[in-house]
This record gives structure tokens, C-alpha cells and sequence, in this order.
């Protein structure tokens, strides 16, 4: 009788002969790049620093794609989503000390919504490790713990032997459901010195599947076959663990009505007769909510945007697959099931039986025309038709990339997405400055389709020197810059709870000169000619500028 671990791949003649005299001129940063290849990258993102040249230097000597931005927290958003759109871990390749630091926020975003992106920093000398205060330059105390609560996983490095190995496991835990950033330090003096180690040649860093207890589904698929009003709200895990045929598949067979959360967009067909869409902050579909004797909650923590700001007190009983267990039953007791959606959906559809309910589409129906009434009071008519002229101008399977900005909040609630994995924002962890440097990410990942960055003109500010990348790298992303002249939301807010704002009004620049002024072809837009505008520069390759002077207004909150 044999195990697995007991069968032991032994090389070749010419594999011998390869290990046995490796090329010269090979240093640490060699093993990095080698890695990556022998894991199945192909392009990496990041930005060169003193103590990362070994890195860097090792690029010219491989077959990786390098996509250089000009902020390392730009970077980071890059990488993030190449992540979200290939399913693949993103390597992203940083400096010690302040170049790291710089793209926290970048891996707190990756971290919320789940984005697979292998950061791999340098670090000071191995001597200088361990606490000391030995003066090199960015030294900290302690680098990693910067990233401990950010990233899933950390790994150190201090010999180049430990290089491949612990990049696979990095690579490994990015991958493993729920996807997410990692964070690996190598010291600068490990990179830059010569190697006599072998290639390295292709590695198996597959991650284990998060399998759902079938105990768990049973009871599930009994609690939805019985429900006598149903529901389901599926979250960014569907469309992460491309599950949305099979969410659709079990809805059906139930006729179960569908919400999907602003992470879930494009999860569930906007369309359909069941299809609840994304009105999330209304509480008319928090009312249809809570008013389900069985709720089945797939990919999602029920977090403050997903329950309308944590007013959602559900009834009934809830079923909450989830394949990060810290958010299982993190906010509503549950049947708890530790699952990647897919799987799980998988072991329903195949334990379920048929479920009729005719009424279910006349319910769906119901709430959206409240939802739609509600709206219609406001006087909201140019915002709605604003959503329209972005939704008409954009291809269906272009993917599109949002700001932190008030036309991204309409967006949530409001847009058809229309395919999975096509609309993403930064509502995960609600930083600014991410839609544009993640749509260069995106058209780095997939140059067949444009890609769409929608920024207001404070966000804007964050990313306006990634034009110089867009250029450089002849990226097909058109960014639509929503000017109105200061943090549109953050105005609002204020003026909502202290009668006025304080410091929300920019200075900003001429927004097409200063794209011009890049080599990008930049117009300044109407609403009425957005529409038209947007299409025209989606349809034009390379990079360009659409700017949109508006002030736009929010639809009133239902949770305060």
C-alpha cells in the first residue's frame, strides 16, 4: 500500500544536469521572479525602491509582464483588480519601509472584497531584523505587524533557500477561499546576493477547497424545500467563486426571490421575474427581508452596507454560507455553514427538491414598485438618468470600476451590472482614490474588452498621476470624472447632520487640459450628451478622459 506521501518525483537526466549547473548571474531576486513563473504568473504590478532593485533587476531576465505604477497604493489597487477579474493571485512587488506602508489601503480593500494579491516587499538586511535600531534607512521595528491585521497570512524570509517556498505558500493561502492579500518580506541583502541555487521550475501551491458540511446542506435544503416565504441574498462570494449559475439554477427551482449585495452585483440576472436587484438601502426590501420565514444568506457577512446599516432584524430563521468563518454568524445567529458558495450551491442543488410558488414574482414585483415610487417622490430625475447614459454607453461585458463618489452609491442600488464579475467599487473597505488605478489593473488583465473608471473629482485626485501610466502602457480604460467641485458625499453628510459642511470644497484643476497635457484625449460632457460622449471614448482604444461637471444628489436614507 502506497500514500501520497511516499511517491517521490525524481528528475530527469536533463533536470540533473540543469540543477547541477544553474546559469550564472542569478541573484535572490532571481528566485522571486522564478517562483512566480513556476506558480503560473504572468504579470506583475508594483514600483522599485533601493532595497526591492534585486527584484526588479530579475525582471529583465524573465518572462513576467511588469505594469509600473507611480503610487504604490495606486499599485496595490492594480493588483487587486487583476485579482478580482482573472480569479488569479496578483503579485505585487514593493519596497521596505514607507513603500510598503503605502499600499495598506490598497490590501485593506483586497482584503474586504476578497481579492487574491501577493505582495512581496523587501526588507532591511537580515542583520538588521529582529527589533534592533541599527539605522538602515525605512527600517521599522516591526514591518510585518503593519500588515498582520490586514492580510490574511504573512511570511518572512531569510535565506534564499526559504524563497520558494514560502512564496508557494503565500500564493497558496491568496487562493484559498476566501481569496485575499498576503504579504511576504524578503531582506534587501537576500535579493541582491548571487545564487547558486537551481532554476526553479514549476510548483503545485494548490489551495484545499472549503467543502461544505453535507450534515449542514441537508438541513438547509429541508428549511428552503418547506419555507413558506423564502428569500435570498447573495453576496460578493457568489461572484468571487463564480457561482452565479448555479444561484440561479436553485432560485428557479425554488422560486426563492433574489437580492444581491452591492459586492454581489451581477450575481443574479437584473431582470428576472425573482430578481429583488440591489436595493439595499430601502427599507422596503429590508421590510420583504425580514419578513422571510427562511432566509439563505451565500456570500456575505451581512455587514453595515448589506443590512441597511445594521436596522435589519431578521424573523425568521436564517442559513448563512460563508467561506470566511469570522463571518459566520458575526452579526445574526444562523445555521452557520464554512463553505465556498459554489461548492455549497452545488450540494443544495443536488439534495433540493422542486418548490413551487406563483406568487413569488408578484412579491418581487410589489417591492420594486414601492422601491420605484419612493424614488420617483424625490425628484431625482437627472441621477436616474445619468445611471441610464453610463449603462447605455457601456458594453455588457466591459467591467467597470467605482470611486467612492455619489454616482457609485447611485450605481450600487441602480445599475445593472448585467454579467458577473463586471462591476466592482471600493465598498469594501470604503477608500478613496481606487476606480481608476483598478481599472488599469482590469485592462492590464483582459485588453479585450474597455474597461470603465468612474471617480468623482476628489477621488480623481488621489490617481491623476496614473494617467502617465495609462499612457505608457497604451491601457484601454476611459475614466469618467464626476466634477462637482468637493466631497459630494461627505458634503452631504455633513450638511445632513450639522446644517453645514466643513472642509469638503476643492480646488481642482482643469481636468481635460491636465489629461492632455498626458497625451490622453480628454472631453468635457453634458448629462444630456453623456450617453454619447462615453461611448464614443469606450469605443476609441487607448486610454481617455470624459469629464462630467454635476452635483448630484443622493436619494433619501430609509435607516435613520
Amino acid at each position: 500500500m502506497t500514500h501520497d506521501h511516499d511517491l517521490v518525483l525524481r528528475p530527469t537526466v536533463a533536470q540533473t544536469e540543469a540543477a547541477l549547473n544553474p546559469p550564472a548571474g542569478r541573484n535572490g531576486g532571481d528566485l522571486v521572479v522564478e517562483t512566480l513563473t513556476g506558480l503560473g504568473a504572468t504579470t506583475v504590478f508594483g514600483l522599485p525602491g533601493q532595497h526591492a532593485l534585486g527584484m526588479f533587476d530579475a525582471l529583465r531576465r524573465s518572462t513576467l509582464k511588469y505594469v509600473g505604477l507611480r503610487v504604490e497604493n495606486n499599485a496595490g489597487f492594480a493588483a487587486d483588480a487583476y485579482g478580482r477579474i482573472t480569479g488569479e493571485a496578483a503579485p505585487l512587488l514593493l519596497s521596505t519601509g514607507p513603500g510598503a506602508l503605502m499600499s495598506l489601503a490598497a490590501l485593506q480593500e483586497a482584503a474586504a472584497a476578497s481579492a487574491p494579491v501577493l505582495a512581496i516587499g523587501s526588507q532591511v538586511p537580515v542583520a538588521g531584523l529582529g527589533g534592533g535600531r541599527h539605522g538602515y534607512l525605512h527600517e521599522l521595528r516591526d514591518q510585518q505587524a503593519s500588515f498582520r491585521d490586514v492580510v490574511k497570512s504573512v511570511h518572512t524570509v531569510r535565506t534564499q533557500s526559504q524563497i520558494p517556498s514560502a512564496i508557494a505558500a503565500a500564493w497558496e493561502s491568496a487562493l484559498t477561499a476566501p481569496h485575499g492579500p498576503v504579504w511576504v518580506e524578503i531582506p534587501q541583502d537576500v535579493l541582491l546576493a548571487e545564487t547558486s541555487l537551481p532554476v526553479v521550475t514549476a510548483m503545485d501551491a494548490t489551495p484545499e477547497e472549503v467543502v461544505p458540511r453535507p450534515e449542514l446542506t441537508a438541513v438547509a435544503a429541508h428549511l428552503l424545500a418547506n419555507a413558506e416565504r423564502p428569500a435570498i441574498i447573495a453576496g460578493g462570494g457568489v461572484v468571487r467563486s463564480d457561482a452565479s449559475g448555479k444561484l440561479l439554477a436553485l432560485a428557479e427551482r425554488l422560486d426563492v426571490p433574489v437580492v444581491t449585495t452591492f459586492g454581489g452585483k451581477g450575481a443574479f440576472p437584473w431582470e428576472h421575474p425573482l430578481s429583488l436587484q440591489s436595493w439595499l438601502e430601502d427599507r422596503h426590501t429590508t421590510d420583504f427581508l425580514e419578513d422571510a420565514d427562511v432566509l439563505l444568506v451565500v456570500g456575505s457577512g451581512l455587514g453595515e452596507l448589506s443590512s441597511n446599516y445594521h436596522t435589519f432584524a431578521p424573523r425568521g430563521r436564517v442559513i448563512q454560507i460563508e467561506a470566511d468563518a469570522g463571518k459566520l454568524e458575526s452579526n445574526h445567529p444562523a445555521l452557520g455553514i464554512h463553505a465556498d458558495a459554489r461548492l455549497a450551491l452545488q450540494a443544495l442543488l443536488e439534495t433540493v427538491g422542486e418548490r413551487t410558488d406563483p406568487a413569488a414574482a408578484e412579491r418581487v414585483a410589489a417591492v420594486l414598485g414601492k422601491v420605484r415610487d419612493r424614488i420617483a417622490a424625490q425628484d431625482l430625475g437627472p441621477e436616474q438618468r445619468i445611471v441610464a447614459a453610463v449603462r447605455e454607453a457601456l458594453p455588457d461585458r466591459a467591467p467597470s470600476f467605482w470611486d467612492m463618489t455619489i454616482l457609485a452609491y447611485w450605481a450600487w442600488s441602480a445599475f445593472d451590472a448585467r454579467h458577473p464579475n463586471t462591476m466592482h467599487s471600493a465598498q469594501g473597505a470604503g477608500g478613496l482614490g481606487y476606480g481608476f488605478p483598478a481599472a488599469l489593473g482590469a485592462a492590464a488583465a483582459d485588453p479585450s474588452q474597455p474597461v470603465l473608471a468612474v471617480s468623482g473629482d476628489g477621488g480623481a485626485m488621489y490617481s491623476i498621476a496614473e494617467l502617465a501610466t495609462a499612457k505608457q502602457y497604451g491601457l484601454d480604460v476611459t475614466w469618467l470624472i464626476v466634477d462637482d467641485g468637493g466631497y459630494g458625499i461627505l458634503r452631504e453628510y455633513m450638511t445632513g447632520a450639522f446644517g453645514e459642511a466643513t472642509a469638503t470644497e476643492l480646488t481642482r484643476p482643469d481636468f481635460v487640459a491636465l489629461s492632455e497635457s498626458f497625451g490622453v484625449p480628454a472631453a468635457l460632457t453634458t448629462p444630456e450628451t453623456l450617453a454619447t460622449d462615453l461611448a464614443k471614448a469606450l469605443a476609441t482604444p487607448g486610454p481617455s478622459v470624459v469629464v462630467l461637471p454635476a452635483l448630484l444628489r443622493m436619494f433619501e436614507p430609509t435607516h435613520l
